[in-house]
């Protein structure tokens, strides 16, 4: 209710302010037509006193306006000769071009606008209001053009690898293909992972976090599930479920869109008809359970199954029209007769009722079998709804997944972190400990091996008398640092999680990993590649050995977060830009391991969100919350006020969001926090930036005309907090926010 009521609260302010920008664009035609009817009036009369010249609504030689905004259309054009009461004085005429700048003003804080003066060979740029202005170099003074196009560029990226799995909130959706593939899915993306060959292929037809998976009994085909979610334009995207197939990567079939509500929690195929049917839990508040034939998109039955979550439906292995689901506080046994579906609740008698049923599986003769937040796993009679037999505390804890083996072994796992085995008659073979976090979802691998998926996002390979050895990790919180090494193919992440990773992007495993005390928000290498610097959310920051990793020092600036983190290309100085408003400028010795403080920049009124050195580390530039461009001079930590100075400094990087060399990025109705993270290529023919809309955009450099074209690419699902690329362009890579998945992107 509380998520309905705030859409609810945005519609009518969003509603609101499309009221007042119809009253300013009426206002805003209303001042031109008058000012054209006064100028139309002067010329014809006296011809006495000076001509106010109005400001022109096009680009010109000289000076000029651009008013992009959301929708089409252009600003309304003067119309109507008007009555000579409009006529105004040269005194009312000013007053006239003051509304006229304020219309332009208002408008901007709902509009991108962009103002070009060539004269003084800089654009002016206003996002939410605030004027932005960024000087051209000079020798584009006398050729820029605004109105130039910009070609789109001609490489192209292509989804190379995606590191990490979704296992925190989601189950069941590990499995083995026969194509040796493991199928598994993490932000939008669903993963195809060739473990002895190591290659990925990525089905990427979803557009927002998928949250269920399904196999189908011939092996091939797949069902997948995603929730809503709103596009870069604003638009609703429906919860729907795609079934593809995995071997060619096409989408079959789309069912459910506008059926559907929130998300889809649960997917199953029949097992007895061919697998025809499909069954569906959406994740509404009545957790509507629907049953579809796929093949012809057609819904056969619904109902709804439960105020209180649902964790997992199943459809009976021998009875096409029987489903279980199960969740808080309950067991369902559906039958479906003549298109309804009908209800038996399963009945715990003397059993104690669990207060979560979390995972259910089938015996090969037809009991259902669930394992429940008391750590029991119950039997249940083929046909009945009553217990047949009962294991009594066969986990501390939860069991969040049973998996039912080709030989009969019935294996579970549980927040007890252990992998119990059971014979036919649920009498303990074995238990196998696991290491890295609880278990969420258990699936038969090939011959005699197990896969895992953990809750603390790890795919696990192994067998039940043996260990188990991870094949995919990942972050289990909030994403936001991401450095590149300086001359190898090596990355660094780190995130709310406390853990920093370092990655090798061709064998695509991380080459160490460490945790640390506090929440990690940003990272950068030194020029030499032996250290790299973590800055944290406390205003802590260290300093790691890329090779050990261990400890080389450890320093406090204030007590906020840790935006950026960045070397001179000299490797003499560190730059570290916090949200107290500061940038704390540190001179560095041998090589990395020792520091001084120089001093702090003290200048923004806003948190510090991007810097770039320039290649001779004399200037830094930075960016902040409100948008200011500032200049400094790091050794001293003044401030370059100079035009003239700092118009023309080669910059060895460019991750800064506002520069004059990448202002074609901002889309329309940019709000100055849409875009993320640039990054330039090292070749300087590429800019690539990470949105608020899961997108990642790829640019030609310099980006420097307004609304550049650009190649758009999905997978993530949360903002992209980061992109990089690695030092020799041949990946790019970018992270995930809230989706903690991290995509390695090949350059084509």
């Amino acid at each position: 209710m509380e998520v309905t009521d705030r859409i609810a609260s945005l519609e009518q302010r969003v509603q609101m302010q499309e009221d007042e920008i119809q009253l300013l664009k009426s206002a805003l035609a209303d001042v031109v037509r008058r000012l054209n009817l006064s100028e139309e009036q002067q010329a014809m009369g006296t011809r006495r006193g000076p001509m106010i010249a109005t400001l022109p609504l096009r680009p010109t030689v000289n000076n000029g306006t651009v008013l992009p905004k959301k929708g089409s259309g252009t600003l309304p054009s003067p119309s109507g000769s008007g009555s000579r009461k409009d006529a105004a004085t040269p005194a009312n005429k000013n007053i006239l071009l003051i509304t006229l700048f304020t219309c332009i003003l208002r408008l901007s804080t709902h509009w991108l606008c962009l103002l070009l003066f060539l004269e003084e060979g800089y654009v002016k740029m206003y996002l939410k209001g605030r004027p932005i202005t960024m000087y051209m170099p000079k020798d584009l003074v006398d050729s820029y053009c605004l109105e130039a196009r910009t070609d789109l560029p001609s490489n192209k990226l292509k989804l190379d690898w995606v590191y990490g799995y979704r296992g925190r909130d989601c189950r069941s959706n590990l499995y083995l293909l026969p194509t040796g593939e493991t199928v598994y899915f993490i932000a939008s993306v669903v993963v195809l992972y060739n473990v002895d060959e190591q290659l990925q292929r990525h089905y990427t037809g979803h557009t927002d976090d998928i949250k269920c998976l399904a196999v189908h009994p011939d092996k091939i085909t797949i069902a997948t599930g995603q929730v809503a979610g709103t596009s870069s334009d604003g638009k609703q995207l429906a919860p729907h479920v795609r079934v593809w197939d995995s071997v060619s990567l096409n989408t079959l079939h789309v069912l459910g869109a506008g059926f559907f509500d929130r998300a889809l929690v649960c997917l199953a195929f029949s097992k007895s008809n061919g697998g025809n049917t499909l069954c569906v839990v959406d994740d509404s508040n009545d957790h509507v359970l629907s049953v579809w034939d796929w093949q012809r998109e057609d819904r056969l039955a619904e109902v709804k199954c439960s105020n209180e979550s649902v964790f997992a439906a199943d459809f009976h292995p021998t009875d096409s029209n029987i489903i279980v689901t199960c969740g808080k506080s309950h067991l369902y046994f559906w039958s479906l007769e003549k298109g309804m579906l009908v209800k038996k609740q399963g009945l715990f008698e003397k059993q104690e009722k669990p207060k979560f049923v979390l995972c259910v599986t089938f015996a090969e003769n037809g009991d259902a079998i669930t394992g429940d937040s008391s750590g029991n796993i119950l039997v249940w009679g083929k046909g009945t709804n009553r217990i047949s037999q009962v294991i009594q505390g066969a986990h501390e804890g939860s069991i969040f997944a049973l998996c039912m083996l080709r030989s009969g072994t019935l294996v579970s796992g549980g927040k007890d972190r252990r992998l119990i085995s059971w014979d036919g008659a649920y009498q303990q073979i074995q238990t196998v400990p696991e290491l890295f976090g609880p278990i969420r979802t258990v699936a038969e691998g090939r011959g005699e091996s197990v896969l895992i998926g953990t809750t603390k996002n790890f795919v696990l390979q192994g067998s039940l008398d043996g260990e188990f050895t991870p094949i995919t990790q990942g972050h289990t919180d909030e994403l936001w640092g991401l450095a590149v090494h300086p001359w190898k193919p090596q990355f660094l992440t780190c995130g709310y999680d406390r853990q920093v990773s370092l990655w090798d992007s061709s064998s695509h495993q991380p080459i160490w990993t460490k945790n640390m005390e506090d929440a990690a928000q940003s990272a950068g290498f030194h020029p030499s590649g032996a250290v790299v610097a973590i800055g944290t959310q406390t205003g802590r920051w260290l300093v790691l050995d890329t090779d050990t990793k261990d400890l080389v020092t450890v320093h406090t600036d204030g007590n906020e977060q840790l935006s950026v983190m960045r070397y001179g290309t000299d490797g003499n100085f560190l730059a570290i830009g916090s949200h107290d408003n500061y940038i704390y400028i540190y001179a560095v010795a041998e090589n990395g391991r020792k520091y001084s403080r120089v001093g702090k920049c003290s200048g923004h009124s806003s948190f510090i969100t991007h810097l770039d050195w320039s290649v001779d580390s004399q200037y830094l530039v930075s960016n902040s919350g409100d948008y200011e461009i500032l200049y400094w001079i790091p050794s001293v930590c003044k401030q370059v006020v100079s035009v003239e100075t700092t118009r023309d400094i080669p910059w060895a990087t460019c991750t800064c969001t506002l520069a004059f060399q990448v202002f074609g990025l901002w889309p329309d109705g940019s709000d100055g926090t849409d875009i993320n993270a640039v990054c330039r290529s090292n070749d300087k023919s590429l800019l690539v930036t990470g949105d608020d809309f899961g997108k990642v955009h790829l640019f030609s450099y310099p980006c420097s005309q307004f609304r550049a074209p650009s190649h758009v690419y999905g997978g993530h699902s949360s903002h992209v907090t980061n992109v990089n690329f690695l030092y020799d362009d041949s990946f790019l890579v970018s992270t995930g926010g809230k989706d903690m998945s991290v995509m390695q992107w090949r350059i084509v």
